[in-house]
C-alpha cells in the first residue's frame, strides 16, 4: 500500500510541552471539555422541548405532523454518511494517507453543504405557509394556537444545530487544504482527530433531534 508519509513534514510541539504526544493528549482532552458544554447546551434544549410538549401534548402532536419526514430522514442519512467518511478520513490521516484523508474530507464537506441545502428547502416550506415562531405563526387549520410553540422550538433548535453544521465545514474545509498540503500523516493528525470528534457530536445531535421532532412531537 503507497503512503503518502514522506511528505509530511516532522511535527515539533509548541515549546511549552514537552512532547508532541502531551501536545497531542492536552488538544483532545480540550475538545472533550468543549464538547461537554454542547451536550448540555443541547441537553437544555431538549428539556425545555420535553417540559412544553408535556403541557402543550396535543398541540405538539398536531404539528409535528407538519413537518417533512422525507426530508428529514434524507437528511439524517446524509448526516451519517458524512460521520462515516470522516470517521474514515480520520483512519487515512493516521495511516499515512494523506491523499485519501484529502478526499474523504471534501466529501464530507459536500455531505454536509447537502444537509444545508435540504433543510433550506424546509425552512423555505415553513416560511411559505406561515409556521414560524411566536407571534410570526401564521398557520391556518390548527386547532390549538399553542402549535407556535413547536415551531418556536423547531428553529431554535434546528438553527442552533444547522450553526454548528456551518463551524463544521469552516473547521473541515481548513483541515482539507492542510491535507491537500500533506500536512498529516502517522506522526502527526491531531487537528484531523479533533475536528472528527466535533462533527461526530453534530451528527450525534442530529440523530436525536430527527425523532425528537418528526417522528413523535
Amino acid at each position: 500500500m503507497s503512503t503518502d508519509a514522506g511528505t509530511a513534514p516532522e511535527f515539533r510541539p509548541a515549546h511549552h510541552f514537552p512532547s508532541a504526544q502531551v501536545q497531542f493528549e492536552a488538544g483532545k482532552l480540550g475538545v472533550w471539555l468543549f464538547l461537554v458544554t454542547e451536550i448540555l447546551l443541547f441537553g437544555g434544549l431538549f428539556t425545555a422541548f420535553a417540559i412544553f410538549r408535556s403541557h402543550h401534548f396535543a398541540a405538539f402532536m398536531e404539528a409535528h405532523h407538519h413537518l417533512d419526514k422525507v426530508l428529514g430522514a434524507a437528511n439524517t442519512i446524509v448526516l451519517l454518511s458524512s460521520s462515516l467518511s470522516m470517521a474514515l478520513a480520520v483512519r487515512a490521516a493516521q495511516t499515512d494517507r494523506g491523499r485519501l484523508a484529502a478526499k474523504l474530507l471534501a466529501l464530507t464537506l459536500a455531505f454536509a453543504a447537502a444537509f444545508l441545502v435540504i433543510k433550506g428547502f424546509e425552512y423555505h416550506h415553513k416560511f411559505e405557509h406561515g409556521l414560524l415562531p411566536g407571534r410570526y405563526f401564521h398557520g391556518k387549520g390548527f386547532a390549538d394556537s399553542a402549535s407556535g410553540i413547536f415551531f418556536g422550538l423547531y428553529f431554535m433548535m434546528t438553527g442552533i444545530h444547522g450553526i454548528h453544521v456551518v463551524v463544521g465545514m469552516g473547521l473541515i474545509a481548513w483541515i482539507l487544504l492542510r491535507a491537500r498540503r500533506g500536512e498529516f500523516s502517522s506522526r502527526y493528525h491531531a487537528p484531523v482527530e479533533n475536528v472528527g470528534l466535533y462533527w461526530h457530536l453534530v451528527d450525534l445531535v442530529w440523530i436525536y433531534l430527527f425523532p425528537l421532532l418528526y417522528l413523535v412531537g
